[in-house]
């Protein structure tokens, strides 16, 4: 059998806690190498060129995540994004930098496979439950609040609710204590010391609650999807966004 050829993947934002443990990753596995590790002050272009790097998985901070994905982009390498904080705006010019480039890229608000499932069974749920909010907890070191995974989640409940013929069901009530709503559903956000990542999703109803959770309790968790996402974006044309079409 012929052995499948190494790719070499650069990790931006490599000191970082999802950095750190992307780099063990990568070094780990037979299939991949690393060709270089990135950090805030470092020349990420000049790095992808120098190491000739094919892949790069960017986990840095939302105020840079977007010139990030251009510059590896623009650099001949494809993008892996776990950066999170991304901006509709921000998606278009992406989805039109891979175009230009005839290139691709994977953007992930998750690389958790239960995250990813979750969303997944959220949407199967919004078609028959009316009403749902969202609660997503995670360290008081995340930045962006509420989280990618919680935007995502909402839209997939929206998508739900329009399969099944209605809207988003909630009370109108102007109270911050009562959350930011995202496609009509609102989400609560919780920063505390001792979490990682945590999500859950509660559907009511008239005489009964459904909720759905997921729980993360370590960064190597996301670590498979991370995986995943460098071995398939070579093969992946303009913008895919979320591990679900590579899961599916």
């Amino acid at each position: 059998m012929t052995p499948r050829p190494v790719v070499r993947v650069g990790v931006n934002g490599a000191r970082g806690k999802m950095g750190v443990e992307t780099v063990k990753a990568i070094r780990a596995q037979a299939d991949l190498s690393l060709a270089f590790e990135c950090g805030r002050s470092d020349d990420l272009s000049g790095a992808i060129q120098r190491t000739g790097a094919e892949v790069v998985v960017d986990f840095t901070r939302p105020d840079c995540g977007l010139a990030n994905a251009l510059a590896i982009l623009d650099s001949g390498a494809r993008a892996v994004i776990g950066t999170t904080g991304f901006q509709p705006t921000d998606i278009d010019r992406l989805r039109a930098r891979c175009e230009e480039r005839q290139s691709g890229a994977i953007l992930a608000p998750n690389f958790a496979i239960g995250a990813v499932l979750l969303m997944k069974f959220a949407e199967i749920a919004a078609r028959h439950f009316p009403a749902a909010e969202i609660v997503e907890l995670h360290h008081d070191g995340k930045r962006d609040a509420p989280s990618g995974t919680a935007i995502a989640t909402a839209s997939r409940i929206a998508v739900g609710f329009a399969a099944s013929g209605r809207s988003v069901s909630a009370p109108e009530v102007d109270a911050p204590s009562r959350g930011e709503r995202h496609s009509g559903v609102a989400l609560h956000s919780v920063r505390l010391p001792g979490l990682v990542a945590h999500q859950e999703v509660l559907f009511g109803r008239p005489g009964e609650l459904l909720t759905v959770r997921h729980d993360t309790m370590n960064r190597e968790a996301f670590m498979p999807g991370v995986l995943l996402a460098v071995r398939r974006v070579s093969s992946v044309q303009g913008l895919v966004i979320g591990l679900e079409a590579l899961i599916a």
